[in-house]
């Protein structure tokens, strides 16, 4: 089944501002793809570029998708590790992009064995319950957001932290008193503090029940992690300081983090993403789904992959709902309140709707 064209879109969609620790975004700058074959089945992808995280932008990522197509016509769309193993080889890093083609494969391969990508991948039906997040703001005006989200049934909420320890110490002791105790909480500081910070704040919110915390300090204090985990009360989950399975073996071997949040914007996609859940469970090692500000399209891609390895038992799915204004997807994932339904349709099951498309910057290869 050889590859014949590839359709590359700027896939913006504009956002109420969200800001975390090392940024805020305006709109998600989103790349989308469509790997057409010569029999007849085409293959999406799509991937959501953050530069202050992953180093890429929308630009970049178009830029190199239109070398990836150029590198894969007329090659055989159902060697995944060979397809994968020629990007590799053809440029170091960009992950994000990277992680587009990689789905749109996986779409294709199953779509051709006529199965749901989740199935395909020899997975199962579970119960798959997102968080909801709130972004940094004042004290205040995210506590009074804790209360819109339980009034609207969401029972697990992760605060995005990092600006500033003693405010961020202050952020959680409000939430959690507008939420109550029985509310999951989860932070997240997005890399935003340095290890003392870390470790004061750690030990200050410990007595709120927070499920754990995500990536306090730098990737580059990674050599920090293992006495911070020592030190800290709260569970210490890596997320920006794990892009492959090499960098999982190296702080798993450190005794550096208790859980691993995996997303195809950092490991390239579901070939990278197998390998790290596979070293997180060896490891003993719970891992999250999670991802950056993609629509409903990688958004269903992730939810196959979760229900294909019960290694992942945290979900941060909330990816479109963080402010999205529209919702450019066909098919796809539907939410019932927070619990998330997969189709099971061949394939991914879901395409960017066509009038939209009509709207974006294109290019076929």
């Amino acid at each position: 089944m050889k590859i014949t064209q590839t359709e590359i879109y700027k896939f913006s969609i504009p956002m109420h501002p969200f800001t975390i620790a090392t940024g805020t975004m305006h709109f998600a700058q989103n790349i989308f793809i469509r790997v057409h074959t010569d029999a007849g089945y085409y293959g999406v992808g799509e991937c959501s570029a953050f530069p202050m995280i992953v180093g890429e932008t929308q630009s970049t990522c178009f830029e190199m998708a239109k070398d990836f197509a150029a590198l894969w016509k007329n090659k055989n769309a159902i060697s995944i590790e060979e397809r994968m193993n020629e990007l590799n080889g053809f440029t170091a890093f960009n992950p994000t992009i990277k992680s587009a083609f990689d789905m749109a494969l996986f779409d294709i391969a199953s779509k051709k064995a006529d199965q749901p990508l989740y199935k395909f991948l020899g997975g199962r039906k579970k119960e798959i319950e997102t968080d909801l997040t709130i972004g940094i703001d004042t004290p205040h005006k995210m506590a009074q957001q804790s209360i819109e989200f339980k009034k609207k049934g969401v029972r697990i909420i992760k605060i995005k932290l990092g600006k500033n320890g003693q405010e961020d110490i202050e952020r959680v002791k409000q939430i959690r008193h507008a939420v109550g105790m029985e509310m999951n909480l989860r932070i997240d500081a997005n890399q935003g503090w340095d290890y003392d910070t870390a470790k004061s704040v750690l030990a200050e919110i410990s007595t709120f029940n927070i499920q754990f915390c995500e990536q306090p300090l730098r990737r580059w204090d990674d050599d920090k992690l293992p006495e911070l985990r020592k030190n800290s009360p709260i569970k210490i989950m890596a997320d920006e300081s794990v892009f492959d399975h090499y960098d999982a073996q190296r702080l798993i071997k450190a005794n550096a983090c208790d859980y691993v949040n995996i997303k195809f914007a950092k490991s390239g996609g579901i070939s990278e993403a197998e390998k790290i859940n596979s070293v997180c469970m060896q490891n003993n090692i719970p891992c999250m789904m999670g991802g950056m500000l993609e629509s409903r399209v990688a958004l269903t891609a992730f939810v196959h992959f979760a229900l294909a390895h019960d290694n992942i038992i945290f979900y941060d799915m909330d990816t479109c709902m963080l402010g999205h204004k529209i919702d450019p997807v066909v098919g796809g994932v539907k939410y019932n309140g927070y619990f998330i339904e997969v189709p099971d349709d061949p394939g991914i099951g879901a395409d960017a709707e066509h009038v939209f498309l009509q709207s974006c910057e294109k290019i076929i290869i």
